[in-house]
């Protein structure tokens, strides 16, 4: 009995320690049952509705007031009010974007109308329901007091908190899924690019949750450094998925060009930027898949994994030149991606990224980036992001002080600016951010 308890006590410490994160994980919201009973359900004073943070309670208690005021979720439905969004929609040959499936199932919380109780408003946006599930479910348990977090996550609350279910929750808008896709034609129309890096977002948000102590004896903790590269994996695999869909990777006698990167064309016949690449090796004038999530990949997995590093990169150099020779070329490219891709993100979700890990992955992303391979504004703006998140985490860990953190990140901040718009960007002013940032590590 002893060895037994012994053994118990080790398995649980262990599971505390390096919790492996399932991919069996609950649908997202907006595929979930439930009623969904609005924000007012949160936003009371005693619950997630104070003006102030409480001094004595677990949480801040002002969730709902910052969503409101500083969340940009929260003005998502209002956004299809505006004139820009009302020509997209008439581009596209749609009535009001505010009415419309299309433009509602990621600007607001556009459940079905049998999921909405008389309280619900679809005009409150992006609301919490759209993120923590329908509370007609969890509600009542999560306020009586006697709860506690896994027990609100059994009765149906999404775990935000799980980096693998916050990816696909926030890529399913944020890239798309089956079900809700941003397609060239929508980009066409004048919707602005789509941008995203898991870690990055959840920082600037802004969290109306505090990352302190007690959340990580009550919930699953993961490093930025964990958090960016399940972002990226999953990022990857979204893209892959489309690619390998029937109903998304083409558009009539197209490809689906939103899964290309988009500055391969998008610029002036006068700014002739192509360069030779080793990871795509096709030649110019061609369209390139949007790579950039898998540079970043390769870059991690040269680390964790260089046997799957190698497979990965072999095989999105064939995908790449896939769409010189034909659809059933593209098509089995993309699968055998796919597969290796599985295999990726449950290795990336269950690695525990040492200190040594995010300094040898930062140093790596420095020294590819001075070697010239982010000349193109996507992966340059990855690789700023990346650099951000790494940097964050090993100050979480104390490779930093305060003071060396600050300053690391006023340099850092030289990359961002390179970056800030797309239509400016200039490779040379990337290359002279990293070298300042290099030298001041």
């Amino acid at each position: 009995m002893r060895i037994i308890f012994c053994f118990f006590c080790l398995f649980f410490f262990l599971a505390r320690s390096y919790p492996v994160l399932s991919e069996d994980l609950p649908p997202i919201p907006f595929k979930s049952d439930g009623i969904h009973l609005g924000v007012a359900s949160c936003a009371g004073s005693s619950c997630h509705g104070s003006i102030q943070p409480w001094a004595d309670s677990t949480i801040l208690q002002t969730e709902y007031i910052i969503w409101e005021e500083q969340d940009p979720h929260s003005q998502a439905y209002k956004v299809l009010l505006t004139k820009e969004s009302q020509k997209i929609a008439s581009n596209l040959g749609l009535g009001k974007p505010e009415s419309e499936p299309l433009c509602l199932d990621c600007h607001a919380d556009n459940v079905s109308l049998d999921q909405r109780s008389d309280t619900f408003q679809i005009t409150d946006g992006v609301g919490c329901e759209a993120c923590h599930g329908a509370a007609e479910t969890w509600l009542d348990q999560h306020i009586s007091g006697a709860s506690d977090h896994k027990s609100n996550l059994r009765a149906g609350l999404y775990p935000t908190e799980d980096p693998l279910a916050r990816a696909r929750l926030c890529l399913s808008c944020h890239f798309g899924t089956k079900d809700r896709f941003v397609t060239h034609r929508i980009m066409g129309a004048g919707h602005p690019r789509m941008s995203f890096e898991l870690d990055t977002y959840t920082l600037t948000q802004p969290a109306h949750v505090a990352f302190d102590e007690d959340y990580r004896l009550r919930k699953t903790y993961s490093s930025s450094a964990k958090v960016w590269a399940v972002g990226q994996v999953v990022a990857v695999e979204s893209l892959i998925d489309a690619m390998v869909d029937p109903e998304r990777n083409k558009d009539g006698i197209f490809p689906e060009f939103v899964l290309f990167d988009c500055h391969s064309c998008h610029h002036p016949m006068s700014d002739k930027r192509w360069v030779p690449r080793e990871t795509h090796g096709i030649s110019p004038g061609v369209p390139r898949i949007f790579d950039a999530n898998l540079i970043m990949i390769g870059i991690i997995l040269d680390r964790i994994d260089p046997v799957l590093s190698k497979e990965i990169k072999a095989k999105t150099r064939v995908l790449h030149q896939s769409y010189l020779s034909g659809d059933n070329l593209v098509a089995r490219a993309a699968n055998d991606l796919n597969i290796l891709v599985k295999k990726v993100v449950k290795l990336v979700v269950n690695h525990n990224f040492t200190i040594e890990d995010m300094q040898k992955i930062m140093l790596v992303i420095i020294d590819r980036g001075l070697g010239g391979a982010f000349l193109d504004y996507s992966s340059a703006e990855q690789a700023a992001m990346g650099l951000s998140a790494i940097l964050q985490a090993m100050a979480d860990d104390q490779v930093f002080n305060r003071k060396q953190y600050l300053e690391l990140n006023n340099v850092l901040s030289l990359a961002f600016d390179a970056v800030e718009n797309d239509e400016d960007f200039r490779a040379v002013r990337f290359i002279s951010a990293l070298k300042a940032f290099e030298a001041s590590l």
